[in-house]
């Protein structure tokens, strides 16, 4: 006997003709049947077909499935868990019919990923025919998930597959939408391959709406037509997500995380404002990557401008791979038998595994609140579920462990027009935390960057209280002087003018130098370069010998004042990591509005230049400041520090002091003159 191959009988219409050749019939029960009962059967029933038949042309099967979508919807059983598909692909004539034709159906359990079109089964009044279970909350079904008429499965993206292949989540029926069938018979799953792949293959009832606006997209998204019991023709638009137009906060948060994304990177990106800023600032990048779970227009926008080429990929190179597509009617026509897309299962691409399988991994996820501790709060909001635990912890996972990769989570300082901080000393109850602390390494707002890796929880308060809000940050520095995070005596971080912001300075020897105003949280950095200066090095700072830098000393060193002080560190960057090889700072006496002016360098930095590039940048800052110039008390030995100023091109006043020491007056130029 041959092997037999599941096939669905036709329904609303005669079974076709046994055909010579064929061995053997069963029905759904794997009774064997007749060619006169295998005529009658009923329609909707199973028919397991064997022999030639398997040999009749596609085209034929495919014909005998075709009907409507309430035909389709009475082949589903009582009791049964059905899968929508996710996103844009959510097949809605078929979930229409299921609630208006379905009148047959009772608990039936409705499971799905976030969806893009309407969710009717939640309604009230249906809760005995239907019952809603979320791997990832949406808008159309957040309501009826507080008010308790349905579920929520906090689970990994990552997981879902394989919680589906095992039956651990058994899918009975798959309710899918698709791309008509190429010459072989082959329909693609479109724009939404993530865990519907899964379901399909596992599924024991599939119904498919064929729709001729599906974009036919490559990779792990073919299904053949045998698989499918019954087709419902359609013809309407994909649901759309259009980018929302960016603020000004949206854009400062995407530059500081581009300051973290090298050439030849690979990117994960998500939904929404944040995740388009990010890609908007990265034009200026060549040959990224993408592996993501979600793929969005401002992917396609940095393909078109050749940003993106894959071409230093690790894994899948000159491939874009993603899970699912949400964006523009644009997008999806770019997607479209596009070779270079490469659509997957969420089993592979979110595996923390195989993405850190990609060196230079960045992945970038968002958050509804960041404590001080640096737990991250992504699925509920004011101890309410509102989305899901999606795939941020696979990617943050994954991306850490990444040769040169870096995990981030972005966020905007504050909440409900500025009110309510997003940095908070805790989080509320029924928060729950989608990243540990553990976790986390960098966190962004517009205010900056906090890198969290290796820090303790003294050094990780002091971080993410810089990047919040300048009106939260005395709020959760008295929070966390009262949970014993901090220092009893810290001081506020103040917010510094744009003025001093980031700056990128370049070296005699080519080498770059990011010159940035110093933070609070530089304190142990700076310690570090203080005890490891030579004995010459500490007499030539400090004109004399210094053996102690405590705490005290060293947060008057890092406190600011924005109008009368200011100190910039000269950092080397390696890879994700800041070095300070350099400290200069300049403290305005009012009585000749002078800056006093100082500068650390580190013995194996000195004769480089570092000196002089900070020198410069902190004239630039002081200037715009109105400040009229510079003083300093220089040893009479020290010839650097004194080819340093000469070097300023500032009009010197240099008078030796009876102690060895020159003091140097070196002010700037009016106004209008060079």
């Amino acid at each position: 006997m041959r092997a037999t191959s599941k096939l669905a009988g036709p329904v609303g219409r005669a079974a076709p003709e046994l055909q010579p050749g064929i061995d053997v019939a069963y029905d759904g029960a794997g009774a064997l049947m007749s060619r006169q009962r295998w005529r009658s059967t009923p329609p909707g029933d199973y028919l397991y077909l064997t022999g030639m038949d398997l040999k009749l042309d596609w085209t034929q099967r495919y014909a005998h499935k075709v009907c409507t979508a309430a035909e389709a919807i009475h082949t589903i059983q009582r009791g049964r868990r059905i899968l929508i598909g996710s996103g844009a692909a959510e097949p809605t004539v078929l979930v229409d019919a299921m609630v208006v034709a379905g009148e047959h159906l009772a608990d039936n359990e409705i499971v799905h990923l976030m969806t893009e079109g309407p969710a009717p089964y939640v309604r009230p009044g249906l809760e005995g025919r239907f019952r809603h279970t979320a791997f990832f909350i949406g808008e159309n079904v957040r309501d009826a998930i507080h008010e308790g008429r349905a579920d929520f499965m906090p689970v990994f993206l990552s997981d879902i597959p394989r919680l589906i292949v095992e039956r651990r989540v058994r899918i009975d029926v798959a309710l899918i939408q698709v791309s008509p069938p190429d010459a072989h018979g082959f329909v693609s799953l479109g724009v939404s391959v993530d865990i519907v792949r899964a379901a399909v293959d596992s599924a024991g009832l599939v119904l498919a709406e064929v729709n001729p606006r599906m974009p036919r997209t490559h990779g792990d998204s073919f299904l053949h037509v045998d698989r499918i019991a019954h087709l419902v023709p359609v013809d309407y638009a994909l649901p759309e997500r259009i980018p929302e137009p960016l603020d000004a906060i949206d854009e400062a948060i995407g530059k500081h995380v581009a300051t973290l994304v090298p050439d030849g990177a690979t990117l994960q990106t998500g939904i929404g404002r944040i995740s388009h800023a990010v890609l908007a600032a990265l034009r200026d990048r060549s040959d990224l990557g993408v592996h993501t779970e979600m793929l969005s227009d401002g992917v396609m926008d940095l393909v078109q401008r050749g940003v993106i080429t894959g071409r230093a990929k690790t894994l899948l190179p000159q491939k874009i791979v993603t899970s699912f597509l949400l964006g523009s009617r644009e997008l999806y026509a770019w997607a479209h038998d596009n070779p270079a897309l490469e659509m997957r299962s969420s089993a592979f691409t979110n595996d923390p595994f195989t993405i850190a399988r990609h060196d230079r991994m960045i992945a970038l996820n968002s958050a509804l609140a960041v404590d001080l501790t640096g737990q991250v709060a992504s699925d509920t909001l004011s101890g309410k579920f509102f989305s899901g635990i999606g795939g941020q912890v696979d990617f943050i996972r994954g991306a850490a462990r990444s040769r040169g990769g870096k995990p981030i989570i972005a966020l905007r300082s504050t909440a409900k027009r500025g009110t309510v901080s997003r940095i908070r000393p805790a989080l509320e109850e029924g928060a729950g935390v989608v990243t540990s602390r553990g976790d986390v390494r960098y966190v962004v707002t517009e205010h900056g960057i906090a890198d969290l890796w290796g820090r303790n929880i003294r050094e990780r308060a002091l971080a993410l209280v810089e990047i919040a809000h300048p009106d939260h940050r005395a709020a959760l520095l008295d929070a966390a002087k009262q949970r014993r995070y901090v220092f009893p005596d810290q001081v506020v971080p103040r917010a510094v003018s744009p003025i001093s912001e980031a700056h990128l300075a370049r070296l005699r020897s080519g080498e770059a130098l990011l010159l940035r105003p110093v933070r609070l949280s530089d304190e142990g950095a700076l310690q570090d370069l203080l005890y490891h200066l030579s004995d010459e090095s500490i007499y030539r700072r400090f004109l004399g010998f210094k053996r102690a830098h405590p705490h005290e000393e060293m947060q008057r060193l890092v406190n600011l004042d924005d109008e009368l002080s200011m100190g910039i560190v000269a950092c080397a960057r390696e890879e994700d990591r800041e070095t300070i090889l350099a400290m200069a700072r300049y403290d305005v006496d009012p009585k000749d509005n002078l800056g006093d002016f100082a500068v650390v360098v580190r013995d194996e930095a000195q004769r480089k230049g570092v000196g002089t590039a900070l020198l410069r940048r902190l004239i630039e800052i002081a200037k715009a400041r109105g400040v009229a110039g510079f003083k300093a008390d220089v040893l009479m030995e020290n010839k650097a520090m004194m080819s340093v100023f000469q070097r300023s091109g500032l009009q010197l006043v240099v008078t030796p002091e009876g102690t060895g020491v020159y003091h140097v007056v070196a002010r700037f130029a009016p106004p209008g003159k060079p």
